[in-house]
């Protein structure tokens, strides 16, 4: 499946989700969906002007129609993010961020990987470890939403552990894939208790695209 026809799957479900919910569905609500699909398959191609612009319309018409179903999805997420925060136990160097739209792009030029927890009801992560630059020899990266692209470049002499869930949507590990629903992933660079550097990514979404790789 290519990647227009995975997020047109992912749409369909959440269509699925609010007839289930409200037992019905108007055009408001359709527009809404195919407006956040078109901006999705933009910011993935590069046009993230045009992208964004998209995902803020549907959005707004999303909100507008489902204002309610909206708030409590908003709600649930913001509550498993601090749960999962206390959770793990984060201290208070940990870069915070909350937003209703976010982007990451750490894979075009030297970045500084530290300990972070980032919450976002939209957003799109890009991240390529070759390029980092570790403040410490362990870090804990925690990235939660409710819709988001996640991209992970892996070095071979880097330790990584992560824990991703996606609820709708899916997980991509080298080019093996699971789609659907209710996508879990816990896994372990090779030779990650020997590695020098080692970093804990926590994902998870409601609605989200997370492809992990080697370079």
């Amino acid at each position: 499946m290519n990647k227009k026809g995975q997020w047109l799957a992912v749409v369909i479900i959440v269509i699925g989700m609010l007839m289930l919910l409200n037992r019905s569905i108007n055009l408001l609500t359709v527009a809404a969906l195919i407006l956040l699909t078109i901006g999705m398959v933009q910011v993935r191609k590069g046009d993230t002007h045009k992208g964004y612009r998209y995902l803020g319309i549907g959005a707004a018409l999303l909100l507008l129609d489902n204002l309610m179903i909206v708030f409590l999805i908003v709600l649930a997420s913001l509550a498993y993010f601090y749960s999962k925060n206390k959770k793990i136990h984060l201290d208070g160097h940990v870069m915070r961020k909350q937003n209703f739209m976010a982007r990451y792009y750490w894979d075009q030029a030297p970045w500084t990987l530290r300990s972070m927890s980032l919450w976002h009801a939209m957003g799109e992560i890009n991240a390529d470890l070759s390029l980092s630059l570790p403040e410490e020899k362990q870090t804990i990266v925690l990235l939660q939403g409710v819709m988001g692209n996640v991209r992970l470049i892996l070095p071979e002499d880097y330790g990584v552990e992560i824990e991703a869930s996606v609820l709708f949507g899916r997980i991509s590990l080298n080019g093996e894939q699971d789609s659907g629903m209710m996508n879990k992933l816990v896994w372990r660079t090779p030779g990650y208790e020997s590695s020098e550097h080692k970093a804990k990514f926590v994902i998870s979404y409601i609605v989200g695209d997370l492809s992990i790789s080697n370079p």
